[in-house]
């Protein structure tokens, strides 16, 4: 009966009902995962994405959901979406700024400025962009923004640190903390998630032959990769009033993978 009742009590604090929702990158893998939860825990979501029928296909699997088609590294499109959501729900509680490039690994000497620069206004950039103008939003809600990094934001890893992938990803975690200290006066929480190898869309060259798969889940102290769902968990805590005293806080969701 005691565990039945801390049940319902958790399912209480961890749900989102009356919030609003932008989830950036929201048409499939984590960010479509995160948009699923949140859906379903109550609360009105704006997935994005640059990839129109993709983003189509993906709302209509989720209740509670609307599309907003947008390439994350336009200002224009970015306010797009900001106002889209503000006309339909009349405010804005939380952004998961999700949306991210992962390129062909090469050493540094083969990397192109072009290739380069590239994956900062993905990965970096586009971050910046949507932070920036939902913030007067967030400032009225005391909302809260949770940036979607990476283990390899934390460490490095041989053959993969020269890449843009890891210095957007590393960047991602300082200004998770820059942004959670300058706006903690406007009550907004800033939070950051650090996924593993987790098994998406993105992770699928990764994954082409069991070979490929049982080295990954090796490589990983659980055991295994990760699923989508078990970061999108991880973020719905962080949007939650459960973490209501959390912020600048980076949390590795990635099977102990940074611990070694």
């Amino acid at each position: 009966m005691k565990t039945y009742k801390l049940r319902i009590l958790l399912d209480e604090i961890l749900r989102l009902d009356g919030k609003v929702a932008i989830i950036t990158g929201g048409s499939r893998g984590i960010g479509f995962e995160t948009a699923k939860i949140f859906s379903e825990n109550g609360c009105k979501v704006v997935i994005t994405s640059k990839n129109a029928q993709h983003l189509k296909d993906a709302a209509s699997r989720l209740s509670n959901t609307i599309p907003v088609t947008a390439d994350i590294r336009k200002e224009e499109e970015v306010k797009k979406v900001i106002e889209k959501t503000i006309e339909e729900f009349g405010k804005l509680d939380i952004l998961v700024n999700n949306a991210g490039i992962f390129p062909r690994i090469k050493p540094l000497h083969e990397i192109s400025e072009l290739e380069w620069n590239d994956v900062l206004d993905v990965n970096l950039s586009g971050q910046f962009r949507f932070t920036k103008f939902a913030l007067p939003y967030l400032q009225k809600s005391s909302g809260t923004i949770i940036n979607v990094s990476s283990d390899a934001g934390l460490k490095a890893y041989e053959g993969f640190n020269a890449d843009a992938y890891s210095a957007t990803k590393a960047a991602l975690i300082v200004l998770t903390k820059c942004w959670a200290l300058e706006y903690s006066k406007d009550k907004i929480r800033v939070n950051c998630v650090c996924p593993g190898v987790v098994n998406t869309d993105m992770t699928k060259p990764f994954l082409q032959t069991e070979k490929d798969r049982e080295f990954m889940d090796n490589d990983h102290p659980l055991g295994r990769i990760g699923q989508p769902e078990e970061v999108g968990k991880s973020i719905l805590f962080l949007a939650s009033e459960d973490s209501s005293w959390t912020t600048g806080a980076v949390l590795a969701v990635d099977g102990g993978q940074s611990t070694k």
